[in-house]
C-alpha cells in the first residue's frame, strides 16, 4: 500500500530567485498529500543540475532569475532531452512576448503568481496526466495568436501596425490607453482583472520601449505615432 502511494506521488522541483516566494510555494503544495517539493534552487543553472539529479515529475520555474533564465532554463531542458521532467512557468507577466516564448521553449504551462490555489493545484495535475494548463488571459494571448499567424496579422492589436515601432503587446497597449486616460494602477487593475503588480509591470515595460520617463513625454509620443 505504502509503494502505491509513493507511485501516485508527484515530485516537484521549485526555482525562483526569492526564498520567500519558494517558502509560500512549499507551504502550499504541500497542504497536498499528493505533492512532494523535493528541492529548491534560485537560478537557472541550478534548475538543470537538480532536474538531471533528481528527476523531478514537474520543474515550478519563474522567469527572471539570474545566471539563466526560466525560458532559457525550459529550453535547454527540453533540448536535452530531460522529456521525463514537465515544466511549468510560473510568473508576474503576462506579456504575450513571455508567454509565445515560453511555449516556443516547451513549456507545459504557464500561470500567473496571483494564481489561487485552487487552480495552481489543478494544473500541476493536468500537467502531470500529458496535458497543457494555460490559465485565463495567457489562454486568449496563444487564441489569438494561432489565428493572427496565418494572416501574418502578428500585431499586438489593429493600431499596432504601422504605427506601433516599439512593439507594444496588446495588454501594454489597452495600459496605454488607460493611463493617458486619467486612471491610476489600481483602476486599470480593477478594470482589467489583473493584479495592481502586473498592471505596475506592463505600464514600467511600456514606458522602457517607448524610451520615456514621464506622463508628459509618454502621451507626445503615443500621439505622434496614433498609439492611441
Amino acid at each position: 500500500m505504502q509503494d502505491l502511494e509513493e507511485q501516485r506521488t508527484i515530485s516537484i522541483v521549485l526555482a525562483d530567485d526569492h526564498s520567500l516566494v519558494r517558502d509560500g510555494i512549499r507551504a502550499l503544495l504541500e497542504e497536498e498529500p499528493d505533492l512532494d517539493v523535493i528541492g529548491e534552487v534560485s537560478n537557472g543553472l541550478d534548475a538543470l543540475k537538480m532536474v538531471v539529479e533528481k528527476s523531478p515529475d514537474i520543474l515550478i520555474i519563474d522567469i527572471r532569475m539570474p545566471e539563466l533564465d526560466g525560458i532559457e532554463t525550459v529550453e535547454q531542458l527540453n533540448a536535452k532531452g530531460q522529456s521525463g521532467t514537465k515544466c511549468i512557468i510560473l510568473s508576474m507577466h503576462d506579456s504575450e512576448e513571455y508567454i509565445l516564448k515560453s511555449v516556443k521553449a516547451g513549456a507545459n504551462g504557464y500561470l500567473l503568481k496571483d494564481t489561487g490555489k485552487a487552480e495552481f493545484v489543478k494544473a500541476i495535475h493536468m500537467v502531470q496526466e500529458g496535458g497543457k494548463y494555460f490559465s485565463g488571459d495567457i489562454s486568449n494571448v496563444l487564441v489569438n495568436n494561432l489565428f493572427s499567424s496565418d494572416s501574418k496579422a502578428n500585431e499586438p492589436s489593429s493600431k499596432a501596425n504601422k504605427n506601433n515601432p516599439f512593439d507594444l503587446t496588446n495588454k501594454e497597449l489597452k495600459v496605454l490607453e488607460l493611463v493617458l486616460a486619467g486612471y491610476t494602477n489600481k483602476e486599470i487593475s480593477e478594470k482589467l482583472q489583473n493584479s495592481k503588480r502586473t498592471i505596475e509591470t506592463h505600464r514600467f515595460n511600456l514606458m522602457k520601449k517607448m524610451e520615456v520617463k514621464n506622463l508628459i513625454d509618454l502621451s507626445k509620443k503615443a500621439n505622434k505615432h496614433n498609439l492611441v
